[in-house]
């Protein structure tokens, strides 16, 4: 028969550990017992949310922008791209016109005269319609009011029957490239006629 005093030991071996699980189940670990309940600051996320959005619009609508002036600069260039030739070719359409107006029509006195008149014509003809397919506008103002974005004076004359300031002759016709000005017309301008000085009275005599 074997000792009760054998078992005794193991039997409180198995006690003292069963209380140590026990002990270890219940009693909580360090990070557990120092970290505080978890609190959602609303009001934080709210604010950081409305500045993120608000940083968000500014940046696309300035990408935006970017974007639209890129697509006027690539119109702006493809519509002016003329621009230099352009005025390389109104020397040609001015020699045209004085080899015209050098001498009339009517003054021809022969037919090849004449021909060479018509082929001159047709060619300033041909060439003011190519102008006018890419936006080359031909400007010849007489009659109309002085306007120095488009004209340039050259000189002043008096004419009675023309308002002041209205283009009484054009020395050079001016040229418009769309909205943009080639070359301004070189004109003559009416001015205000001087009135006549008021006649001196006879000195009375005393």
């Amino acid at each position: 028969m074997q000792d009760m005093s054998e078992q005794q030991p193991v039997n409180d071996s198995a006690e003292a550990a069963n209380n140590n699980v026990n002990e270890t189940a219940r009693a909580p670990t360090e990070s557990e017992a120092e970290a505080p309940p978890a609190e959602v600051d609303v009001a934080a996320l709210q604010t950081e949310l409305t500045e993120t959005k608000d940083r968000l619009l500014r940046a696309l609508a300035e990408t935006e922008n970017v974007r639209r002036r890129a697509q006027r600069d690539r119109e702006e260039a493809s519509k002016y791209a003329v621009t230099g030739f352009a005025k390389e070719l109104l020397s040609v359409a001015d020699n045209l016109r004085r080899a015209l107006d050098s001498l009339p029509e009517a003054e021809a006195k022969d037919q090849r005269t004449r021909s060479l008149l018509a082929g001159v014509e047709a060619t300033e003809r041909e060439l003011l319609r190519v102008f006018e397919r890419h936006g080359i506008r031909r400007v010849d103002p007489r009659g109309e009011r002085f306007d120095h974005n488009f004209h340039e004076a050259v000189f002043e004359a008096e004419r009675p029957e023309h308002p002041a300031g209205t283009i009484i002759e054009v020395l050079q016709p001016g040229y418009v490239l769309h909205d943009r000005l080639l070359r301004p017309a070189m004109v003559g301008v009416a001015k205000q006629a001087t009135p006549p000085e008021p006649l001196k009275s006879a000195d009375t005599v005393a």
